[in-house]
């Protein structure tokens, strides 16, 4: 190995141990400020101006409801959208068009998607700051992703399967129903729970289109006002007391032990529903 070789070397191990080391520290620093306040009452008790009775109930449950009604937007949509352009759309400049502008929204900043769902669901559909509202803008931004994973998982399963089911006479829905989508199903699920553990974490989108910062209720419906835990969080952090600090950093640990179990899930979902191709 020549001199060039083990520089280079040495420079990505560097690159990938860097980060991993900045993050553990950060999460180290964080665990040991939310310590004291990490317990039962703490996920079970609402929010209160004294924050040694201060809990998160309401932001969990807004964030429940936020997923759940995510989910049930973006994944019908995105999924309908990714079959059409992979197995039925024609190639042409129409076709090429929505690609592209697919892949420009997967990289727009996420405040501008709140701009847009403040705008449409909260002022034109007279939404106002419902969880509907919150869970259209986050579908919003889910969608450019669901749609391009499901595209790739789509693309994964090999034209021979499809060339096989035709040949045994079934038609293109039959062939997508029940040769494509269960090969791609893993690679689909994968990329929704990915994009789900996102969602969980946005801050702006929530912000502009005005959830609450002090919620001591739990969401009954989806026209409900709600708050979340990164709102909550954001709330916490810009009081002047050190106590709230303390409730923040627990509140931060909690949303990562959240986003950790969804990207845990999406690999278990792949590694459970992955068939080798024969």
């Amino acid at each position: 190995m020549t001199l060039g070789d083990r520089a280079l070397r040495a420079a990505s191990i560097l690159s990938l141990a860097l980060p991993l080391v900045l993050l553990a520290v950060l999460v180290g620093a964080a665990v040991k400020a939310a310590l004291p306040r990490l317990d039962w009452s703490f996920l079970t008790s609402f929010p209160s101006r004294f924050p040694e009775g201060a809990g998160i109930l309401s932001a969990l449950a807004g964030s429940a409801w936020l997923l759940v009604l995510t989910l049930a937007m973006a994944v019908p949509v995105g999924l309908g959208a990714a079959l059409y352009l992979e197995e039925y759309a024609p190639p042409g400049r129409l076709t090429s068009l929505i690609e592209l502008n697919i892949a420009n929204l997967a990289g727009v900043p996420s405040i501008i998607h709140g701009l847009l769902g403040l705008e449409i669901f909260v002022r034109v559909f007279g939404l106002g700051r419902s969880l509907l509202a919150g869970a259209a803008t986050l579908a919003l931004l889910l969608l450019p992703i669901v749609i391009m994973t499901s595209r790739e998982a789509l693309r994964s399963v090999p034209l021979s399967l499809r060339e096989a089911s035709f040949a045994l006479g079934a038609d293109r829905w039959q062939t997508i129903r029940q040769v494509v989508l269960p090969m791609a199903m893993p690679g689909i699920l994968t990329g929704v729970m990915l994009s789900l553990a996102r969602a969980a974490g946005e801050t702006a989108p929530l912000v502009m289109i005005g959830a609450l910062t002090y919620v001591a209720f739990v969401p009954s419906g989806p026209m409900d006002a709600f708050t979340a835990l990164p709102i909550q969080i954001f709330n916490w952090l810009s009081r002047p007391q050190a106590e709230f600090r303390a409730n923040a950093a627990a509140a931060v640990v909690v949303l990562l032990v959240l986003m950790l179990a969804l990207n845990a899930t999406a690999i278990w979902l792949r590694a459970r529903l992955e068939k080798p191709v024969q």
